[in-house]
């Protein structure tokens, strides 16, 4: 009978005729007061999840989040669907504080979202202990993991919840965790009972694409002008510093471009923040400060001008791109800097060794996905423990395969001169040496005398940073993270300076012809003859989000105007066929896009 309540407010709340991934199963866990574990992708319907659950069972469903900026657009996402639901976290005043507390005292809500801070306060437990309580959902679950790239220490002390509700049912959730985040989240959260779900970590609607990152910015604006002329989209920078620099660039190019880090004030945070989610076509440009839990559907691309920490970073913040399931882009401008900048700031942490040594290794892993020649998403999903996907052909080296060539003689060069400088010198001084540039601090050494000077005219200073990049990724060379990024030998160089093995190195090369007219064709979704429909729906959509304060999305998907194109319903009854639109939203907004379809029919 539970399942079949279930399926009723699937359709009737909102607006879908069937589940998707596992919903169906975890669900029926969770209603059957078993405790669950879920890794789902971004975009894969967690939510669902732990709120149809919530709504079959008796009490109120408690929904764990850090995303405090992001609690009152979740929160106004579900009052659309005629859902009872709040939020307590530091943003509220006492009185509005208070409010809340007395409606959930009287069962008067469905669902509350609390920071893990709140939640942990000795008062709100205590309101909890006099609450019928029907779940607690933990949301991004992998902040419990110290190996993990989002650790919040808060998160470690929710193990609370199953000491001192036993009889309350608890989903874990997150869309990026390996096999050591997934234990350690077991352990911290006292789950070792628990259902375990996981779901495919493929997004086939992203397109992988990771450049050499040689003029960046430039490389970036073609990528955007190309693409992404008018979509919204998010560009990730190392720095605050660059943050702002390439949000002020691009807004030169006549792009709305946002800043958004730590160093700015909450009021600014908020304001570009909101503006990202409720204006259409609006750039974020930021730290990894931002992103986590953006609701936001239409976000058709997310770029990095700096490698991430890890592929679990990697994953997560493009995941950001295409929620809404149609085609989308992850690109990245990555380079030698990238690597000696992020493996100083390791150094430079306070962490423990154990750490340490954790955060290195995913580096060298992120590092290994950006220089290999063969399927980026394979080699994802394979590190979240997929194995035996086979070729995509929605990445860049599927699209159009990098080339490759014997580096065998010039990787040796470049070991030879690192070895004959003393491995004490960084990649620019040992381009000059090997292009026998015989400049004032070339001459003070001696080093215009050694055997290794000037042998390298083959190449010019552009390849030879390549080269060198690439036999640091590789692994035959190692960062000396002194400061001075001196460059020494591995003991993996050895046999290949013996000449006992070659090595094959990758082209670096633009974007290719045939990932942009792939990119081309899925931006064009909407036909001639449907794109006045189109953008009188979008334009309907976006009054009534300003007049209820809330993102257009709220109102309804893209995805759900674009059924309306298709199909072009007649009738309330036509509406309600649509997948997305739940009998609330038929209700209160039916009749104003009906209108609207019959105008251009």
């Amino acid at each position: 009978m539970n399942m079949l309540q279930a399926q009723e407010i699937l359709h009737s709340v909102y607006g879908y005729d069937d589940f998707r991934l596992n919903q169906r199963d975890i669900i029926a866990s969770l209603l059957a007061g078993t405790d669950v574990l879920a890794l789902m992708p971004t975009g894969g319907g967690k939510s669902l999840c732990y709120q149809i659950p919530a709504l079959v069972r008796s009490g109120v469903g408690i929904v764990v989040s850090p995303l405090i900026a992001l609690m009152q657009d979740q929160v106004d996402a579900l009052k659309q669907l005629g859902l009872r639901a709040a939020f307590l976290n530091s943003t509220l005043d006492h009185a509005s504080a208070q409010a809340v507390e007395r409606a959930l005292q009287a069962g008067e809500l469905d669902l509350l979202y609390v920071a893990p801070e709140r939640l942990l306060t000795g008062r709100l437990l205590s309101l909890l202990d006099r609450t019928p309580l029907a779940l607690f959902a933990i949301d991004e679950a992998h902040c419990v993991s110290q190996w993990g790239h989002d650790f919040r220490p808060e998160y470690q002390k929710l193990s609370v919840l199953a000491e001192r509700y036993p009889q309350v049912p608890r989903i874990a959730l997150t869309a990026t965790a390996d096999q050591r985040t997934r234990q350690e989240i077991i352990s911290q959260l006292q789950l070792e009972q628990a259902d375990i779900y996981i779901n495919s970590f493929d997004r086939p609607n992203i397109t992988y694409t990771l450049h050499e990152g040689q003029n960046a910015r430039q490389q970036l604006w073609r990528f955007i002008d190309t693409y992404h002329y008018r979509d919204a989209g998010i560009v990730y920078c190392l720095s605050r510093k660059k943050v702002e620099a390439v949000a002020a660039w691009l807004s030169e190019q006549g792009r709305i471009a946002l800043p958004y880090h730590a160093g700015l004030n909450a009021q600014v945070r908020q304001a570009h923040q909101e503006r990202f989610l409720r204006e259409d076509g609006v750039i974020i440009v930021a730290t990894i400060a931002f992103g986590m839990g953006i609701d936001k559907p239409d976000v058709r691309f997310v770029a990095h001008l700096n490698l991430p920490k890890s592929i679990e970073a990697y994953y997560q913040e493009t995941g950001r791109a295409g929620r809404d399931g149609e085609p989308a882009n992850a690109w990245m401008a990555y380079g030698l800097q990238d690597v000696i900048t992020l493996r100083q700031m390791m150094t430079d942490s306070r962490a423990s060794e154990q750490q340490k040594r954790v955060e290195h290794h995913k580096l060298e892993a992120m590092l290994g996905l950006c220089e290999m020649t063969t399927c980026r998403r394979v080699a994802l999903l394979d590190y979240f423990g997929e194995q035996g996907t086979e070729a995509c052909g929605n990445c860049d080296n599927c699209l159009h395969p990098p080339e490759s060539w014997d580096g065998t003689v010039a990787a040796q060069k470049a070991l030879s001169c690192v070895y004959r400088t003393g491995q004490r010198f960084g990649v620019n001084y040992l381009v000059e040496v090997l292009l026998g540039r015989a400049d004032e601090r070339i001459r003070q050494f001696g080093h215009d005398s050694l055997s290794t000077f000037g042998i390298g005219h083959e190449h010019g200073q552009s390849e030879w940073r390549t080269i060198f990049r690439q036999l640091i990724a590789l692994g035959y060379l190692s960062v000396d993270l002194d400061g001075h990024g001196a460059l020494r030998l591995t003991e993996k160089s050895r046999p290949l300076l013996r000449g006992e093995i070659s090595l094959q190195l990758r082209h670096d090369r633009a974007v290719e012809k045939k990932q942009k007219q792939k990119a081309q064709k899925a931006g064009g979704i909407v036909r001639t003859e449907d794109q006045p429909l189109w953008e009188a729906l979008r334009q309907l959509r976006l009054r009534l989000a300003q007049e209820q304060g809330v993102p257009p999305y709220v109102i309804f998907h893209d995805s759900t105007l674009m059924q309306m194109v298709v199909q072009r319903p007649r009738s309330l009854a036509g509406l309600g066929m649509i997948s997305g639109i739940g009998e609330q939203k038929r209700e209160r907004y039916g009749q104003a896009f009906l209108e609207a379809i019959q105008a251009h029919n």
